[in-house]
């Protein structure tokens, strides 16, 4: 792409609707680390300065900080610039999300706090690096359903199509393992939820520090999800290899079943699958805000835009909090969420004549500076708006980089939302207290992982 990224869609992006699979071209290679951001985001900020120019994002911990500690907020001293309610959210109309345009017309309760613009973004030097190079090699693949040459980086800092900003959000830099504790819960509307408890580890092929293409062997993602509670749910596992190219070799999927004691193939773990022990509320594939296979929906580039998004989650992640502080009737508790004005990659996910699922239409909102999905709008079959999903993502600063503290995904025709990875009242997100292997994630150590 040549000149400047646009603000939102326009000829530009019409223009350029069809190159694809097309490398991208050398002066738009050396554009990284230039006007743009090593992995792809406009450098400045905006003409009125609600948007500040992106200056490397944290580079170290807050003073006080160490290695397995609750993460500090950096930016607590940031007080709310103004709050948007269903009273006055036709001033901010341009700039909410439909989703939550209907959460704050349908609750008197909800509101969106909105803070400085902080662009925190920031990811190992090695990631830049292999971003610049995988930017000069990366192309679509298998009509789309494969990116080709491209290892560790981001394949598309300047995209082109719809299908680029998914990619560099499947393949972003979420570190090379970690570990966390965490817990789901589905509030009815009254507000009764019960607690689940799971802990999750992770491995990653792709982001590995001296990964090849040949090294990873197709898989991006090593996954193992463990139930902890409550009783009835107690050491039920999934396990699950995510792969890159699913039309050529579709994901790998376990479950452990505690009561047979037995591993055996989930191939339905996937698509529109209910997620665990989720009550019927957030699907397979809405994990980590989207995952797994492109081929059921056509996709495209609207543009960029300026949106109110969430961001800098460390208030809501706070251990100052509990669970019952956030878990409140109809919506998530608004108080301790934090919204800021940031320019994000808008896609438009359409249904293909002849698949099946149960969101007809999303509209994923991508932040321009890690590629993190923060907010997808999700439409049933009708057409009609059924949930809104948002990632409360922070820098993991000791990495460093972004990635969800939390997720929430609010089902507006039920009165009802699940949020997924609240640690308030547990252990933070661990990089290092585990060394993983590949060999932590076979089949066999499953088996003997459920029977202890």
């Amino acid at each position: 792409m040549r000149g400047k990224t646009p603000l939102v869609a326009g000829a530009l992006v019409l223009a350029l609707a069809g190159l694809g699979s097309a490398q991208l071209a050398p002066s738009d290679v050396a554009r990284l680390g230039n006007d743009l951001t090593p992995l792809g985001g406009e450098k400045k900020g905006n003409a009125d300065g609600t948007i500040p120019a992106w200056d490397g994002g944290i580079t170290k911990p807050p003073a006080g900080y160490k290695p397995g500690m609750r993460h500090i907020d950096p930016f607590a001293a940031d007080t709310v610039k103004f709050t948007i309610t269903g009273a006055n959210m036709g001033e901010h109309a341009a700039k909410l999300t439909e989703g939550h345009k209907a959460l704050l017309k349908a609750y008197p309760s909800y509101k969106m706090n909105v803070y400085p613009t902080r662009r925190s973004a920031s990811v190992p030097a090695r990631i830049y690096e292999a971003t610049k190079k995988s930017a000069a090699t990366a192309k679509l693949g298998l009509n789309g359903n494969a990116v080709e040459n491209s290892v560790i980086g981001i394949p598309f800092p300047v995209p082109t199509e719809g299908l680029h900003p998914i990619y560099n959000h499947l393949l972003r830099y979420r570190g090379e393992q970690g570990h966390r504790q965490f817990i789901q819960a589905a509030p009815t509307r009254g507000g009764n939820y019960t607690l689940v408890e799971f802990e999750e580890d992770f491995f990653f092929p792709y982001t590995q520090k001296n990964a090849t293409e040949a090294s990873v062997k197709n898989r991006i993602l090593l996954f193992r999800q463990k139930v902890q509670a409550p009783a009835r749910l107690a050491g039920g596992i999934l396990l699950v290899h995510e792969t890159l190219n699913q039309i050529k070799q579709p994901r790998d999927a376990w479950v452990y079943n505690p009561g047979q004691r037995r591993v055996r193939r989930a191939p339905n773990v996937a698509y529109d699958n209910p997620g665990t022990a989720s009550d019927g509320m957030r699907t397979s594939d809405n994990l980590d805000m989207f995952n797994g296979a492109v081929d059921r929906y056509d996709w495209k580039l609207v543009g960029k835009k300026e949106m109110y998004v969430p961001y800098n989650s460390y208030k809501m992640n706070s251990d100052k909090l509990k669970y019952k502080d956030l878990l409140t009737p109809l919506h998530i508790n608004p108080e301790p969420l934090r919204y800021e004005l940031h320019r994000v990659w808008v896609v438009d996910a359409t249904l293909k004549e002849g698949s099946r699922h149960i969101y007809k239409r999303r509209t994923f909102y991508i932040d321009e500076d890690s590629w993190q999905i923060l907010a997808v709008d999700q439409y049933d079959n009708r057409d009609q708006l059924w949930r809104l999903s948002e990632a409360f993502s922070l820098n993991y600063y000791e990495v460093p980089l972004v990635w969800a503290a939390a997720e929430v995904h609010t089902d507006l025709q039920a009165g009802r939302y699940i949020a997924y990875g609240l640690s308030n009242e547990t252990v933070p997100f661990n990089y290092a207290s585990t060394k993983l292997t590949e060999a932590d994630f076979a089949p066999d150590a499953l088996r003997r992982e459920g029977v202890r």
